[in-house]
């Protein structure tokens, strides 16, 4: 049994740390991807604040299909290329938008997102899925979050895929 719990009050860059670690520790010698991800969309709504979905949708033949998450019900499918997770999952790059509805195409699943952060999940140079958080806060992501994601998905991106 795991017991996770991030400090009260840590800055952002120990709570990524703290996040890292947890994530490492619940996904090493785990071969299952998808358990893979439920458990850390569980940790990431755990320890972020301020989020009202987090979780992976996997790219299956041309698409983003939903995999596992914390939040309401989301979309299904995701065209490449539409919506902040198709941009991200299409053009390699973390996509951090302050506000969605400023968002060309933004694929509206719950009415309350107001900010959005996607970091692709890239295995030996092909898209596998992508890590999307959204919050009801407008600019609620910043390059600090960028720079926590970016650095998970470095870490544990292999046993996502």
């Amino acid at each position: 049994m795991f017991d996770f719990a991030p400090p009260a009050d840590a800055d952002k860059a120990t709570l990524y740390d703290d996040l890292l670690s947890a994530a490492d520790a619940l996904t090493a010698g785990e071969p299952d991807g998808v358990a893979n991800m439920a458990n850390v969309s569980a940790l990431i709504w755990q320890f972020l604040p301020d989020l009202n979905w987090a979780g992976f949708y996997r790219m299956i033949g041309d698409e983003l299909v939903l995999g596992p998450f914390q939040g309401k019900t989301a979309c299904i499918r995701i065209p490449l290329g539409k919506g902040v997770c198709g941009a991200a999952a299409a053009s390699s790059e973390t996509q951090l938008v302050e506000d969605v509805h400023a968002f060309p195409g933004h694929i509206a699943c719950d009415a309350a997102s107001a900010s959005e952060i996607v970091v692709p999940v890239i295995v030996d140079g092909r898209i596998v899925a992508v890590l999307d958080l959204d919050s009801p806060t407008r600019a609620r992501f910043d390059d600090a979050d960028r720079t926590g994601l970016e650095a998970l998905i470095a870490r544990i991106g292999s046993r996502l895929g």
